[in-house]
């Protein structure tokens, strides 16, 4: 197990090793270099890359397994559950299951991928602060179908995934975020101040 520690306030580090894990160091905040940093250090050949504040359990990783396994997939991800109770982000999460399914595009928060095929569609875009689970997806569909393999979204065991940002954000502030990624052309998910709310630092 390794964990990657991206300028953690929370003591992450010092519990992973007290913990057996391998602990590695990512300076610069940005979600797709810490999962491209604790990817480096691996030497599997599988990854699975699971966010810190996301709490899969041992059913899903079985399906993980079987599907490994079974040697016909390349790459997949899981259908996901938020870990309270928020309406409108619930139904929202929904519509992304159902996208995700359909078109094969994996939730950054559980993704499990052969290692060979990571690094040879490059891991994850540097030049991305929000989206580089899709982007990333997007490589590795080409690559799956050029080799006769799949991308799987298991949904049987859905992750549950903390909601905290719907009650540290308001509505009002992801609207303008949606507003301004729209008005943009996607050029917000370039900049880490644009994607203030991943990257600002409330807790």
């Amino acid at each position: 197990m390794i964990v990657c520690d991206n300028n953690s306030t929370d003591r992450t580090g010092e519990l992973a090793r007290a913990g057996g894990a391998m602990v590695v160091f990512e300076p610069q905040n940005q979600i797709a270099r810490a999962r491209n940093s604790g990817a480096a250090a691996a030497s599997g050949d599988w990854l699975v890359f699971v966010d810190a504040d996301s709490h899969p359990n041992s059913e899903l990783f079985g399906e993980v397994a079987e599907q490994i396994e079974a040697g016909k997939c390349l790459a997949g991800g899981c259908t996901v559950k938020l870990d309270g109770h928020y309406p409108v982000a619930t139904l929202v999460t929904e519509l992304w299951n159902c996208l995700s399914r359909c078109v094969n595009w994996m939730a950054g928060s559980f993704i499990f991928c052969q290692a060979e095929a990571f690094r040879k569609v490059g891991g994850f875009s540097n030049e991305l602060f929000v989206t580089e689970e899709i982007d990333l997806s997007k490589r590795l569909k080409r690559l799956a179908r050029e080799n006769g393999k799949k991308i799987v979204i298991l949904h049987r065991h859905p992750l549950i995934t903390s909601g905290r940002k719907m009650h540290l954000y308001t509505a009002r502030e992801h609207l303008l975020f949606l507003i301004r990624t729209v008005l943009r052309g996607g050029k917000t998910f370039n900049s880490r101040e644009a994607c203030h709310t991943w990257y600002d630092g409330r807790r």
